[in-house]
């Protein structure tokens, strides 16, 4: 059996949020009824920030396959990719590799169709200004995305690094924020896509109603989110054990006492499926912990596989 590869030009022509956005959401529903299988996540800490991760998973009735990912952030200083590598997939009838798939231009791009999924089930109707934490490809990425699902009459961009957060912000035709708290303070959507090993934001930055997607930090460890602004949210995971066992921001608020397990009140593939509640009030907090979900790569490349290029 011949095995397709799939490069990161032909990802990025034909993976766009029109059909990622749907893919990831029926992932996570699928997920979450058990319709799908992932283990959690292996990681290999390499030298300083570096780290190799490998992620298994399969579809419902659909192939399996694992993403075999380097995660390098020192790359996105020098042009490169941070999350770099392969995915894996594998004939559900004959067990044969049938695809090879370039991993860090799907991941990229799933990882902020999901939060661009989540914002629709869990931001305010009228929510329309958006905040990225972060001048990384996640934050580009957040930026397309978020716009792909929502109309938005601001964004705003902040980073560590000034000069990155004004070219990004002029390259996506944004406004830029000297400090965090700026960022956030009228935003209904902020998306924290940073690499920071501190927090950056806390519960007393944002207003009520706002809306959170916590995704830069994707192992225990880095945390970007305040426990006290953990405590104020309705928290939900991408995948409930994923996060018990590897949320960070959870983790450092359930370590300070402030939260326990039921804190994480389910999966957002719950909300999108309509068996949980998602935002119940104007005024609420939501938060989306974004770890990765290998069900999500797998539908992506899936249906790269499946279509026609």
């Amino acid at each position: 059996m011949s095995i397709r590869f799939i490069d990161a030009a032909e990802v990025a022509r034909r993976l766009t949020y029109d059909v990622a956005v749907p893919l990831v959401r029926e992932a996570m529903v699928a997920l979450s009824q058990g319709r799908t299988r992932q283990l959690l996540r292996g990681i290999i800490d390499l030298d300083g920030e570096n780290a190799f991760g490998v992620m298994p998973g399969a579809l419902d009735a659909g192939p399996f396959g694992a993403k075999l990912v380097s995660v390098f952030p020192g790359n996105v200083a020098r042009g490169g990719m941070s999350h770099q590598g392969l995915i894996v997939m594998f004939d559900r009838a004959s067990g044969a590799p049938v695809a090879v798939v370039d991993a860090g231009e799907v991941t990229a791009i799933r990882t902020a169709a999901a939060s661009a999924a989540a914002t629709v089930a869990l931001a305010r109707a009228d929510a329309d200004q958006l905040a990225v934490l972060g001048t990384g490809e996640q934050a580009q990425r957040h930026v397309l995305a978020i716009r792909a699902v929502r109309p938005l009459a601001r964004v705003t961009i902040w980073g560590r690094d000034a000069g990155k957060a004004a070219a990004l912000a002029e390259e996506l035709g944004c406004d830029v924020a000297a400090a965090v708290r700026d960022a956030v303070a009228d935003a209904g959507i902020v998306c924290t896509v940073t690499a920071a090993a501190e927090p950056i934001l806390f519960a007393g930055d944002v207003a009520a109603g706002t809306h959170i997607n916590a995704v830069g930090s994707s192992r225990a460890g880095p945390v970007e989110i305040a426990p006290d602004l953990v405590a104020r949210s309705r928290f939900f995971a991408d995948h409930r054990e994923g996060v018990l066992s590897q949320g960070a921001e959870f983790l450092r608020a359930k370590a300070e006492g402030l939260v326990d397990d039921a804190h994480v009140l389910g999966e957002i593939g719950e909300v999108f499926a309509g068996t949980l509640a998602g935002r119940t009030a104007a005024a609420d907090v939501t938060m989306y912990k974004s770890l990765g979900s290998i069900v999500q790569d797998l539908a992506c490349a899936a249906w790269l596989c499946a279509s026609e290029g």
